[in-house]
Formats: structure tokens, sequence, C-alpha cells
């Protein structure tokens, strides 16, 4: 019985720090943005890198227009890179190894990312909706 009440304060415990940890701001990486979604059909992760440019706002803000991009999808752009897997790990590696640029400049970007291909994984092996944080 107290290996559980353990468990529930250690979920709790941490259910409270991240919902606190989420309200810190955070810099946006210059070299652009992620969707993540996945294919079923296929078994894979599949994200999709879009470019930005930081305004002095630190706003990301469109290329080519200089306007600030909106969350909620006003304008239909172009993934500039599509990777693909079947797991965090593969579509992880293809991100941040090899010789090729890479499309992040910021450590915390990575890591957001990693918790998000993991999260992403773990649905599509368990046939469940996955919802980009």
């Amino acid at each position: 019985m107290a290996a559980s009440l353990v468990g529930q304060d250690a979920l709790s415990t941490i259910s409270f720090l991240d919902e606190s940890l989420s309200e810190r701001t955070i810099g946006l990486d210059p070299l652009g943005y992620f969707i993540i979604r996945l294919d079923q059909k296929a078994m894979e992760i599949v994200v999709e890198h879009y470019e930005n440019d930081i305004d002095d706002l630190g706003r990301a803000i469109d290329k080519e227009t200089g306007e600030p991009i909106g969350c909620r999808g006003e304008k239909k752009r172009s993934p500039v890179k599509v990777y693909k897997g079947c797991s965090a790990k593969e579509v992880g590696i293809k991100l941040t190894e090899g010789d090729s640029p890479h499309p992040l400049s910021r450590l915390d970007h990575a890591l957001y990312l990693g918790r998000e291909l993991q999260k992403a994984e773990a649905c599509l092996l368990h046939n469940k909706p996955y919802i980009q944080d």
C-alpha cells in the first residue's frame, strides 16, 4: 500500500512540475519549427520542418513576407524538408546526426523534439491519436 502512495505522490509532483515548467518563456529556434504527425498506415512518425526568421520581439516571422507567423494556420506553408521513421530514435538521428546541415540550433528545442518524438512513438505503437504540445 505504501508503494502506491509513493507512486501517486511522485505522479502528482511530476505533473505539478511539468505544468509549472510549461509556463516558462522560451526562445524560438531561428532555424525553424516542426510539425509532428503520425502516418498510421505506414506506421511512421512524420516530422515536417518549416523555416522562419525571428524578429526583434522574439516572434517567428515568415521569411518571404516578414509577417509574424500565426498559430492558427491562416496561410498554408510548405515544409522545407520532411523526416520520416518508425521510431523516435530513427527520426531523432535523422534530425541531429550526419554531415548535412541540421535543422536545430538550440538545445532546448532538441530536447523538446526528443520528448515529442517519444510521445509520438508511444501513440503510434498503441494506435492512439497524437497531439503535439
